[in-house]
């Protein structure tokens, strides 16, 4: 029995996905891409979207077959027991530090394009984001739900106006490169660009919500993974035509100089909605996504009892509440460290990429045959993309490392106390 409302549907799931995963990256990460890669970034896109897709599908298997708002940490928990739960649990709103602070840093960045903003001004920008997310949080999924998917429907119309106003495919800029492109910055590029999957974990903390979870849940992670995946690629074929990439600066206004000239000055405004409501998106459905982690927990007697508390709507409002005042000092102290998006990303796809790599290992634990060998499949694909992150993946193995040795020697603790009494 579910313990949250249940009121979302295929296309209300689609919707929470796809904006999800275009979010912050749509309209930079082709640019970071092109900028690693050159011209093979879209044989890269291919490439990624093949790694994803069997982690998607084996998500989609167990969501279906163990909806719950504990998600990734939950599934890990069935297959290995609830220290690791616990542990995954942590290393997952560890997140929070590295991941929220760059999905701030970016949405402020459209603005900035068209608006002189200080430091304190674009601090001022990534609060009131927050703000936004709360009182959203606040009300039924379904509303979440439709407002993402009419900013999944404004991402993709935006894609599309740029192909068709470019005259898009153009002759200079093959759709996929030649043999002669350069493929060993490809793994430096897929580093990167895995940021823009991340987000089907925390979408897996919404599958009690669905009022058909068995049918609706993987239909809409699959759907909604293949509609990204292709939106990445529009997108990255015109950001190659135009050349609209090349360094940090150009990366990050990838979109108004993609809009310029094809439509005046004026498209900079239209640039930063869309940009901001697309990081927004993406931003939303990870708080929300915490916020359930948090609430289970605490529903459950992990975390305290008063985080378990729903509002009127049925919506976990303290947990809400805890995670946006988390993200809000997050956010501060990286404006205070002046860190770069960079770096955030990299990091924070760390954690990402060690929650993907137990998720799979708990499919191969939990599923049967061919979603078993699946699961198994994306595991070892999991494995090599960790690999690929190089340096940046010691924050998550070590942060994990920390929070095992942590939580075995407060065990131990606990076992003596009680001996002794």
């Amino acid at each position: 029995m579910s313990r949250l409302n249940k009121e979302l549907g295929l296309l209300q799931g689609v919707g929470l996905l796809s904006t999800s995963l275009l979010g912050t990256g749509i309209f930079v990460v082709p640019a970071l891409a092109a900028t690693a890669a050159g011209g093979a970034s879209l044989w890269a896109w291919l490439i990624l979207i093949a790694l994803v897709l069997p982690v998607a599908f084996t998500f989609a298997q167990l969501g279906r077959r163990f909806p719950h708002a504990g998600g990734a940490p939950h599934l890990i928990g069935r297959a290995f027991g609830p220290r690791m739960e616990r542990l995954i649990a942590l290393l997952f709103l560890a997140v929070i530090p590295v991941g929220l602070p760059a999905a701030l840093i970016i949405a402020t960045g459209f603005w900035q394009a068209v608006l002189p903003l200080s430091t304190g001004e674009a601090l001022a920008v990534q609060l009131f984001t927050l703000l936004i997310a709360l009182v959203l949080g606040q009300r039924p999924a379904k509303a979440s739900g439709l407002i993402q998917g009419l900013i999944a429907v404004a991402i993709v119309a935006t894609v599309g106006l740029i192909w068709w106003k470019g005259q898009l495919p153009s002759p200079s800029q093959p759709l996929l490169p030649t043999a002669d492109a350069d493929w060993s910055m490809i793994p430096t590029a897929l580093g990167v660009m895995f940021w823009c999957f991340v987000g089907i974990e925390a979408f897996a903390h919404m599958g009690e919500e669905f009022r058909n979870p068995q049918r609706d849940f993987p239909l809409a992670l699959i759907l909604g993974v293949l509609l990204a995946g292709l939106v990445y690629w529009g997108c990255s074929v015109a950001v190659l035509t135009f050349h609209t990439y090349g360094d940090v600066h150009t990366d990050a206004g990838s979109l108004p100089r993609l809009l310029d000239p094809l439509f005046g000055e004026q498209a900079r405004w239209l640039a930063a909605l869309i940009g901001y409501l697309a990081c927004f998106a993406s931003t939303n459905i990870y708080i929300q996504g915490f916020a359930r982690l948090v609430w289970s927990l605490a529903d459950e007697g992990k975390l305290p009892r008063p985080l378990a508390r729903l509002n009127r709507h049925g919506v976990p409002a303290a947990a809400l509440l805890l995670v946006v005042v988390c993200c809000a000092f997050c956010a501060m102290i990286a404006n205070g460290l002046q860190l770069s998006v960079d770096d955030l990303i990299r990091y924070a796809n760390g954690n990402f990429i060690v929650v993907y790599l137990l998720s799979m290992a708990a499919g191969w634990v939990l599923l049967r045959g061919l979603w078993r060998l699946v699961a198994g499949a994306s595991t070892l694909l999991c494995l090599a993309v960790l690999a690929m992150l190089g340096f940046e993946a010691l924050y998550a193995l070590g942060l994990f490392a920390a929070l095992a040795l942590t939580d075995l020697l407060r065990s131990r603790g606990a076992s003596r106390l009680a001996q002794r009494t």
